[in-house]
Parts: structure tokens; C-alpha cells; sequence
């Protein structure tokens, strides 16, 4: 116990560090922790903590996704539903298909692990996503389309995720119809969602009846953590789940304005300031694990070509995403500018959500090996090289001044 809380303690010293010498650099932070955390893998530090699904799913997604669901405002989500919903699910399935097709027709991979690895990869990652516009400080509509995508297309990719890895066990065997693949993916998304207002409903109810801040807060934490677990329990979106509780409360509450008194007005302050600290805390741990894990990585075992590829395809499936699916909004009021659109192809982060996806994979999976190694590779190329040229291209546009 004492070795585990010293090295938990050291990550985060280590963390502190990283951020005050990336802020002096002016380098993303969470470029700052991956580079960091290689570093240490490299030089043979003992770290203690490993990266796995686990610890990615109920220790890390919760407090990132319920942080900034929790920001949003439902008055400005409401205007843009419509672009963020079609992005969010048309938008991974067109990069999965075009990331499987193509791993499939260039790299010649068999259909079912090229279909695995085009869903897990396919979906923007909050964490990343979030991460970035946190270092960036990018306010506005470009940051609810792009942060508001990256939450609710996780859900999606989670079920797609779900259906292609049972596809790819039977080695194609069995069919999945459409009608099968509608009711699997409404019972997952809106059982998740369902499990988020019923837990923010209760939350709610309880929180009503006391005027303690710590208490308050107390209650929310559970909802961040309790909704996701109780919708992963049965089978559905926990993604979906803290992110539909987060929502609720972040407005039902209404925070800053004195006309509920469900929270109260000390606990709005302290609810707010507390889960900014959790979600750094938790972005501290997760980019220098991811930064650890790719050091362990045997890249030159999948082919630098197939590596390249993988990571230009990924790109690619991304481009041909936002430019396709902004056209029909293009002359009504969801237009999403041309620079703004350049965003949000290039700010399409992938994260913690994909390595996750990955690490589960069974060992058993025809490449799984293959699918393993390129994950890691399109997230270290996302976070890094993607994540270190956002704020140059931000600048570029002109939107970083108008942040």
C-alpha cells in the first residue's frame, strides 16, 4: 500500500512538474505528459501503475466526461443538436468504413480486423479532445461542436465496437441485419441515457433537502461514477450515461444563478472548482500512462509502411467525415464555417477511448497483435503531432484570438 501511494504520489509530482515547464515552453501539456511518460519507460523508471481498459473506463472516463458535460449549457447544445448528433453518428460510421475499407484494399488485411480496428479507432476521444481545448483555451461554438462530438460519438463507436468484435470472432459466420443493429444500438444509447437521468433525477432529489457543499458534492461524484457503472453493468452506453447526468445537472442546477436552490450557493463554487481539479488529476495519470505504454511498443513489428498507412487513413476517414457531412448544412443556420471546419478535422483527436477499445481486445482475435500496435500508433501521432500543431493552426485561422 505505502509503495503504491508513493509511486501514485510521484506520478503526480511528476505531472506538476511537466505543467510548469510546459506552460513556460508554451507546450500543450498533454504533449508535455506523453513525451514525459516515454521518457521514463525509456529510461527504465519503475512507474507502478499500468495503463489497461480497466483503469481507463471506471477510473479515468467518468470525471473527464462529467467535468465537461457538466460545463455545457443545454440553450447552446440545443442550437447546434442537429450538426453535433449527425457528426456524431453518420461521422463514425463513414471513418470507420473508410479506415476499413482501406486497411483492407492497401494493406490487404482480412475484412473482419480491418472492420475492428476502422470502429475502435473511428470515434474522437473526449479526453484527448478535451484536453486539447483546455491547453488551447478555445471557447466559443468551435469547442461545444467539437467537445459536444467527441462525448456523444462515443456511444456509437461502443456499439459498433461491440457488433464488429462479435463479427470478427465467428469469422464472419454470422450476419448482423439491420433491424438487429438499429435495436442494439437504441437499447445501448438509450438505456445509457436513461441511466444518467434517472441518477441525476435521484441526485437531485437528495440534494434538495441539504445545504452542505461537501455533501453536494459528494452526491455528484456519485453520479459521475455511479451512472457509468450501473449502464456498463447492463450492457449499455456508460459514456452516454455520466455524460446524459452531467448535462442535467450542470443545468437543471443552474450554476451562478440564484433561482434553484437544488445545489446551493456555496456548493455552485466549490461543485465547479472540484471537478476542474478532478478532470486534471485524471488527465495528469492517463497522458503519462499513455506515454509510458507507447514506449513499450514494438512499432517496427506491424511495418513503418502499415503504420504510416493506418495513421493516413485515419486521417483520411476524418476529412472525408466533416467535409461531407458539412455540405447539406452549408446554407441554413448549423453552417459550420470553412476554417472551423478545417478544426475540426485536424482537432479530431484519438485517445485513452481507442487504447482502451484496443487493450480489450481478446488475444485470441485474428491480427490482434497488428490492431494493438496500430492504435498506438494512430494516438501518438494524434496526440502528439496533432495535439503540438493545434495551436499554430488555431493561429493560423485567426481563432485563437477570438478564444
Amino acid at each position: 500500500m505505502d509503495l503504491i501511494l508513493a509511486q501514485t504520489v510521484g506520478l503526480l509530482v511528476i505531472a506538476l512538474f511537466v505543467g510548469i515547464i510546459a506552460r513556460r515552453l508554451r507546450l500543450p501539456y498533454t504533449v508535455g505528459l506523453v513525451i514525459t511518460g516515454t521518457g521514463l519507460a525509456l529510461a527504465h523508471v519503475e512507474i507502478g501503475l499500468v495503463l489497461t481498459h480497466d483503469l481507463i473506463f471506471e477510473v479515468i472516463l467518468p470525471p473527464l466526461l462529467f467535468e465537461a458535460a457538466l460545463s455545457i449549457r443545454w440553450s447552446e447544445l440545443k442550437r447546434d443538436m442537429l450538426p453535433v448528433l449527425t457528426l456524431s453518428t453518420l461521422g463514425v460510421v463513414i471513418s470507420a468504413l473508410v479506415v476499413a475499407g482501406g486497411m483492407s484494399y492497401f494493406l490487404s488485411w482480412p475484412i473482419a480486423p480491418a472492420l475492428v480496428f476502422g470502429v475502435l479507432i473511428a470515434a474522437t476521444d473526449p479526453v484527448a479532445v478535451i484536453a486539447m481545448f483546455n491547453d488551447t483555451g478555445v471557447k466559443g461554438r468551435l469547442r461545444l461542436l467539437v467537445e459536444s462530438e467527441s462525448l456523444f460519438n462515443d456511444g456509437v463507436a461502443a456499439v459498433l465496437f461491440g457488433l464488429a468484435l462479435t463479427w470478427a470472432q465467428a469469422s464472419g459466420a454470422s450476419t448482423i441485419g439491420p433491424f438487429s443493429f438499429a435495436a442494439t444500438l437504441i437499447v445501448t444509447s438509450g438505456g445509457g441515457i436513461a441511466v444518467g437521468l434517472a441518477i441525476a433525477a435521484a441526485v437531485m432529489a437528495v440534494a434538495g433537502r441539504t445545504g452542505d457543499h461537501l455533501t453536494e458534492t459528494a452526491l455528484t461524484t456519485i453520479a459521475a461514477y455511479g451512472s457509468f457503472l450501473v449502464a456498463q453493468h447492463f450492457q449499455l452506453s456508460g459514456v452516454l450515461a455520466t455524460v446524459s447526468a452531467g448535462l442535467v445537472l450542470g443545468n437543471v442546477v443552474e450554476f451562478g444563478k440564484p433561482k434553484r436552490k437544488i445545489i446551493s450557493e456555496a456548493g455552485r463554487a466549490f461543485l465547479m472548482e472540484f471537478w476542474e481539479f478532478a478532470a486534471f488529476i485524471a488527465n495528469s495519470f492517463v497522458f503519462l500512462l499513455i506515454g509510458v505504454a507507447i514506449a513499450a511498443v514494438p512499432f517496427g513489428g506491424l511495418g513503418w509502411v502499415t503504420l504510416l498507412s493506418a495513421i493516413g487513413l485515419v486521417l483520411a476517414g476524418r476529412l472525408v467525415t466533416v467535409y461531407l457531412l458539412c455540405l447539406p448544412f452549408r446554407r441554413t443556420k448549423w453552417a459550420i464555417p470553412l476554417r472551423e471546419q478545417h478544426i475540426l478535422w485536424w482537432g479530431g483527436l484519438r485517445g485513452a477511448l481507442a487504447l482502451a477499445l484496443a487493450l480489450s481486445l481478446p488475444s485470441s482475435l485474428a491480427f490482434h497483435n497488428q490492431i494493438l500496435i496500430a492504435a498506438f500508433g494512430v494516438v501518438a501521432f494524434s496526440v502528439v503531432i496533432q495535439g503540438l500543431t493545434m495551436p499554430l493552426l488555431l493561429r493560423k485561422l485567426g481563432l485563437l484570438a477570438k478564444a
